[in-house]
């Protein structure tokens, strides 16, 4: 990057950071510490809400989704208008009415301290993996500016969140996330308008989508019902309710961002304001990867994005496989330019015959060009079978750092920075916050002062950020990002969601009831997960039927028992 750039980037964050501890100053007690003092206003909640779903995962690696495979991930999404009714309807009052820190606070009343147990730890174990994938992207970042090894880069970024982290907490959070959003959305417009800037003069817009429409990168809707593709209208609006329904109404990294709202009317507005605009957002991020794919067919690609695995080739034993394999894909791209070059004057005289023709030999021409792909993955593992062979991470990074003009690189690196933060603190802020909470200073120090439970819940953050940076370590070889963090959380969230459903919904089930068969359920989510019975996102909705199942079996037999033991 230029030193423009590097200005750029560091008065942006260093802005944006020292905002929100100035903002923060004066906690004093936990309420202000872990809630903001709940006297946070609807666009707040709104944006904060949405800041912690938008990770520099969203920003590096949905692109990356939408370059390799389009634009069906959006349906991923199309069941969060419908989860934000229901929370609006039942999950925020009940929260409220109770005055709760977590969540999980609400089980023990409803039920026993076992299960709100076993609920907070479900949570803790999915947060905190999760977290760690989330510091890993904007390791990719600055280890690919500055060529500095990535585990580096994580123990770096991961330091800087937490020491911000444990000094302001929730206000911090909040406060930083709403100008986050600000820098964010104009970064993206700004993405999107240099991406058609730079497409050759004789390719409209239009021109670009239809490219990529006729090499199967516009496939926004799937109709098909089929348990084992994880992307349809099917699997999006069903297993996609189930998620989102239990990320937003059990995930305490999303309910303590809406119980700071200083009403239930505000908190509602926040949610609503998310469910609005988060499809929008994820199709617009989404098409700025297909523009990417589109312009990279008139831009010779790199063989592989990511730098750091072509240069251990290059200086192993196998470059010069490795030299013929990116001739043979620069000859290949040649092929494929010449084919799409014929598109687009097909697509300008609108001859319907000759677009068919073109679009056949341009599939045939990609297809090359991947198997080439593959070829250097399968090289890259013969050299180190630890390598990672997936690069759908580094697209559009690579396309930001090599292709965009000076001034909006730093700009750019710094929204996907920005956006790292803003996840990861939030993701830090909801471990601490259950940790002292429900275990802390419901088992340990049941009545401490105020101020004891504050220097708790700034210790547990700092240890936890410790637990996130070593998971950061092994995030490389767990493929897309945005999938990895979505299959984590399926692997959790049904069985958390079917016990808040049983507690709201089936007044008659005791806690061990659904202790059990909690347990029984999310035993059988990871065994499916494991022989990869069906796509992820079905596992939320199996999760959660399976707890209420169980639950109503368990309760019933344990009646029976109970009668026949009286007699």
């Amino acid at each position: 990057m230029s030193v423009i750039d590097w200005i750029i980037l560091c008065l942006t964050l260093l802005s944006i950071v020292l905002y929100g501890i100035w903002k923060s100053r004066g906690n004093k007690n936990i309420d202000s510490y872990l809630l903001a003092d709940k006297k946070l206003p609807w666009y707040h909640v709104g944006f904060s809400v949405m800041a912690t779903q938008a990770s520099a995962i969203t920003f590096l690696s949905a692109p990356g989704q939408g370059y390799a495979d389009g634009l069906r991930f959006v349906q991923f999404y199309f069941g969060l208008p419908l989860a934000m009714v229901v929370l609006c309807i039942t999950f925020i009052p009940i929260f409220h009415k109770l005055n709760v820190y977590t969540a999980y606070e609400f089980l023990e009343k409803r039920f026993d301290n076992k299960t709100r147990s076993l609920t907070a730890f479900l949570f803790l174990l999915q947060r905190g993996l999760s977290t760690g994938v989330t510091i890993y992207a904007p390791a990719i970042v600055l280890s690919t500016i500055l060529n500095v090894n990535i585990n580096y880069m994580i123990v770096f970024n991961g330091i800087i969140v937490i020491l911000y982290t444990v000094y302001g907490g929730t206000k911090a959070v909040s406060y930083t996330q709403l100008l986050q959003m600000g820098v964010i959305f104009s970064g993206l417009f700004l993405a999107a308008y240099m991406v058609v800037h730079l497409l050759p003069d004789n390719v409209s817009f239009n021109d670009a989508l239809h490219i990529a429409g006729k090499m199967n990168r516009l496939n926004a809707i799937d109709t098909h019902f089929d348990l084992n593709n994880r992307y349809n209208i099917w699997s999006g609006i069903i297993g996609g309710f189930f998620l989102q329904l239990s990320y937003f109404g059990t995930d305490q990294s999303q309910v303590g961002r809406y119980l700071t709202g200083s009403s239930v009317s505000q908190s509602r507005l926040g949610l609503v304001m998310n469910g609005l605009i988060k499809i929008p957002m994820q199709f617009f991020i989404l098409l700025i990867g297909v523009l990417v794919f589109t312009f990279y067919q008139f831009h010779a690609p790199p063989v592989f994005f990511n730098k750091i695995e072509t240069a251990q080739l290059e200086n192993s034993k196998y470059k010069n496989e490795f030299e013929t394999l990116k001739d043979n894909y620069e000859i290949a791209f040649s092929e494929k330019q010449n084919k799409v070059n014929d598109l687009v004057n097909a697509l300008h005289s609108k001859d319907e015959n000759a677009v068919s023709l073109a679009r056949i030999e341009v599939q045939a021409a990609e297809k090359k060009s991947e198997d080439i792909r593959k070829e250097v993955a399968a090289l890259m593992t013969k050299n180190n079978p630890k390598a990672d062979t997936n690069d759908s991470n580094f697209i559009f990074l690579r396309f930001v750092t090599e292709q965009l003009p000076v001034g909006i690189v730093g700009l750019l690196i710094a929204i996907i920075l920005l956006a790292s933060m803003g996840s990861m603190a939030s993701g830090l802020n909801s471990l601490a916050s259950t940790t002292v909470v429900d275990f802390y200073k419901r088992i340990f120090k049941p009545n401490a002062s105020e101020k004891n439970y504050l220097s708790a819940s700034r210790w547990a953050t700092v240890l936890w950020g410790v637990f996130c940076i070593i998971i950061a370590f092994y995030a490389s070889k767990l493929g897309n990002l945005i999938e990895v963090v979505n299959i984590l959380g399926s692997l959790f969230y049904g069985t958390i969601l079917g016990i808040f459903l049983v507690a709201f919904y089936m007044k008659n089930i005791n806690g061990t009831s659904v202790f059990y068969a909690a347990l029984i359920a999310e035993a059988f989510i990871v065994y499916a997960w494991i022989i990869n019975l069906t796509a992820f996102l079905w596992l939320n909705v199996i999760g959660c039927l399976l707890v209420m199942i169980f639950a109503f079996v368990i309760q019933m037999f344990s009646k029976k028992a109970k009668r026949f033991e009286d007699r």
